[in-house]
């Protein structure tokens, strides 16, 4: 398939997960992908044809760089998913103000950098695709509902839905869209570590865990990284060409109880 054939598209945390199956979609709709990551995403970068950059995404200059490796190695920038992210289950009154801001700064500033940053580029080639530029933004099913032990999280992805909304509307003009995915409990490696703790606080053994995990989704299962990455990739492409400012809910049937 080559819906997004000629197009260039930066994935954020794109090493494993999420970030990983984005950039693998993305991929496989004929995009050119760059991968960054703090972790080494060598390794996907070359699964997909792309190129990977090492990004700490709280870097105003690595952002800066990022764009602009873009741009060398694939000649613009027309795809950005925000994806890099941290997350934990903590108590309010255990949470730090140290652990809050750790979790806005990459959560919600790395989004934003990567908005300030990278419009700019994706406006530059937008009027020659029928859908214009795209940029998602991988929020949560915590952004949209509140849930005990998130407070810092859910702030985060809070914040990340309405960013979404708000830049969807200054871009518009230039015809840059912009949307928000937000996923349910997805079975990626970050999920696993959350696991291991619920297991240890609790005293449960990982069946159980997991079985309570899926339990949550009406569809029975947690979701999987190809199920967002699905989303990601339609959101990007023209098929999306009228979707802007929209959060498309990945959660099997989560949210709607």
């Amino acid at each position: 398939m080559s819906e997004l054939a000629g197009r260039v598209a930066l994935v954020t945390g794109g090493a494993r997960g999420l970030g990983a199956a984005a950039a693998k979609a993305l991929a496989g709709k004929g995009a050119k992908v760059v991968v960054s990551d703090v972790r080494d995403g060598e390794e996907t970068a070359a699964a997909v044809g792309g190129a990977y950059i090492k990004q700490d995404v709280t870097s105003e200059d690595e952002w800066i760089a990022a764009v602009a490796f873009a741009k060398e190695k694939f000649g613009g920038l027309d795809i950005l998913v925000n994806n890099a992210g941290i997350f934990w289950v903590k108590p309010l009154v255990m949470e730090t103000l140290e652990d809050f801001r750790r979790m806005q700064q990459i959560n919600v500033e790395g989004v934003f950098l990567g908005l300030k940053h990278a419009m700019p580029a994706i406006a530059e080639r937008a009027q020659q695709w029928d859908g214009g530029g795209a940029v998602v933004n991988i929020s949560s099913v915590a952004g949209i509902v509140g849930a005990p032990n998130l407070v810092a999280y859910n702030a985060a992805k809070g914040a990340v839905r309405l960013m979404t909304k708000s830049a969807a509307l200054e871009y518009a003009p230039m015809k840059v869209r912009v949307n928000s995915v937000h996923p349910g409990i997805i079975d990626t490696p970050m999920m696993a570590e959350a696991a291991k703790v619920m297991e240890a606080v609790t005293g449960q053994g990982a069946n159980v865990v997991r079985t309570q995990l899926a339990s949550r989704h009406p569809l029975g299962r947690m979701g999987r990284d190809i199920d967002v990455a699905n989303a990601v990739a339609f959101l990007a492409s023209d098929a999306a060409a009228f979707v802007t400012g929209s959060e498309l809910v990945v959660d099997g049937g989560m949210t709607a109880i």
